[in-house]
């Protein structure tokens, strides 16, 4: 019942983008400003991951091919911040569902000189039709699954891409145990966040589909990041291979 309280408080604060949204406004004003948003906000965010995504991503060359050549899909790429952190000459597919961050994306392309750029693909993750199977060593995915409208799809997605033995490198967000501070805020603040974040959810267990999708192998870890806001901080960070 508090938590219905504090939710109706916050789209009370919040009315105009709820108004917008019932009308089915909102979601073309908010598709063209989340770009600006996260462009500056991974700013902040990256000093936080920084030395866990270099630890992450450090043994991504392992996966490379025959010839040393890492094929490599990131999804919900964004403004391509994860570039610094491929093995030089990979070759990077780069697929976002939102083509409004287009321009932030050809600058960071234009600074990471030692990767390859294949093709940039305007798709959702759970719908990668244009992605053949069994042709990419890497698929790369951070604070993606939050926003999918079906994450189990997502992962079904990556594994028909994904070539055999191929590995999915992923951060994520994630809800907080229940009966938490964190957790309550979390529930509190959804059904406005979903509006201002381009359909993220603070909700989702996305470890549990991780865990159910049929990876043979699946590394994963839980931790708390320091950030603002802090219904953001529980993550999980890992990798799975096919």
């Amino acid at each position: 019942m508090l938590v219905l309280i504090f939710q109706q408080c916050m789209k009370i604060l919040t009315l105009p983008i709820h108004v917008l949204a019932y009308f089915g406004l909102w979601d073309p004003i908010g598709k063209r400003l989340f770009p600006f948003f996260l462009y500056w906000y991974s700013k902040f965010y990256h000093m936080k991951m920084h030395k866990l995504k270099e630890t992450l991503f450090k043994n991504m060359q392992d996966f490379a091919d025959s010839s040393g050549k890492l094929h490599l899909l990131e999804i919900g790429v964004g403004s391509g911040t994860n570039f610094q952190f491929y093995p030089p000459n990979s070759c990077v597919t780069c697929l976002d569902y939102n083509p409004h961050f287009r321009n932030f994306l050809l600058q960071s392309m234009a600074q990471n000189t030692h990767l390859q750029f294949e093709n940039i693909l305007v798709a959702s993750a759970e719908k990668m039709s244009s992605v053949s199977d069994n042709s990419m060593d890497v698929v790369v995915s951070t604070l993606v699954l939050c926003s999918v409208n079906s994450p189990q799809a997502a992962l079904k997605e990556i594994l028909r891409v994904l070539r055999p033995g191929g590995a999915f490198y992923f951060t994520e967000h994630v809800a907080a145990g229940r009966s938490t501070w964190t957790s309550f805020w979390q529930q509190v603040y959804n059904p406005t966040w979903r509006h201002v974040t381009a359909g993220c959810s603070l909700l989702k267990e996305t470890w549990k589909d991780l865990e159910n999708a049929g990876f043979s192998k699946l590394n994963l870890e839980h931790i708390i990041v320091v950030l603002f806001p802090s219904v953001i901080g529980p993550h999980i960070y890992g990798y799975a291979v096919k």
